[in-house]
């Protein structure tokens, strides 16, 4: 474990697997800027680690991650629009840094998964969700939008339900969730080791290099690739940008900062 990162707990584990852990538990694992670059800067360094060939993403505490952390939610309110892009844009660096790790990558998820934390989900090969969890696309309460994350939502649920769960922020539970296609299996929350378990016995049976060639595979045939992404990012951290400065979402963040309720 690398004492280097003050959001997240690193752990370098046997048979070539790496648990990334999010350390916020006091406000769900909420992102702020700081977790954002730890995040990052740990995904990058495992995906250059030829000693690593699978990556579990956890999270301690309650929750998973409940989105946005209201401080830096504060800051970007009261940031120009050029300070929102360029804050947008190591968002957008985080999800390509998971979504494109050469590494498998597992997710497991109790609690809440809101906003990015859905995100971060999408992002993620495998990911296996305690009964009881709850997630939400919940930026538009806000007056805001999941621009950064868009990319990977639509990639795991689809167009047309994108365009409904982007527009209605509702919440919906873990079983919802893997209908979607956000989630790969939902179980008790004691029944979730034993699937990561077995998730990680047939990994270890495939080869490195056949894992990393077939993730590259399905994204050029189907997907993106990393060129490409990096293209639409400038897009949709512009439009984030753009929104969180608008007078909706300065009505939205407002409201949410000093716990009042919007009229829309």
């Amino acid at each position: 474990m690398f004492s280097k990162y003050k959001t997240i707990q690193l752990n370098k584990g046997k048979n070539g697997v790496a648990t990334v852990t999010m350390n916020r538990p006091e406000v769900h694992n909420a992102f702020n800027a700081q977790m954002i670059e730890e995040l990052t800067s740990c995904f990058r360094s495992l995906n250059d680690n030829k000693q690593i060939n699978v990556i579990i993403l956890r999270a301690n505490g309650a929750s998973f991650s409940a989105g946005a952390d209201v401080n830096w939610m504060r800051d970007m309110a009261q940031a120009s629009e050029e300070e929102n892009k360029a804050d947008s844009e190591k968002l957008a660096a985080l999800m390509r840094a998971i979504n494109f790790n050469a590494k498998a990558t597992i997710a497991v998820i109790q609690g809440l998964a809101l906003g990015g934390g859905v995100g971060l989900a999408c992002c993620c090969d495998m990911v296996v969700a305690a009964e009881d969890a709850k997630f939400g696309l919940t930026e538009s309460r806000l007056g805001l939008v999941p621009a950064v994350i868009s990319p990977y939502v639509i990639d795991a649920i689809g167009t047309r339900k994108a365009r409904r769960y982007f527009q209605t922020a509702e919440i919906f539970k873990a079983q919802k969730a893997m209908d979607l296609g956000i989630v790969s299996e939902v179980m008790a929350a004691e029944e979730m080791e034993s699937w990561v378990d077995k998730q990680l016995s047939f990994l270890q049976s495939t080869g490195p290099n056949a894992k990393e060639i077939s993730k590259k595979l399905v994204m050029s045939v189907v997907g993106r690739t990393l060129p490409q992404q990096q293209k639409i990012d400038e897009y949709t951290t512009q439009v984030i940008a753009a929104v969180r400065v608008s007078a909706e979402g300065q009505k939205g963040l407002n409201a949410f900062l000093n716990k009042e309720k919007v009229n829309w």
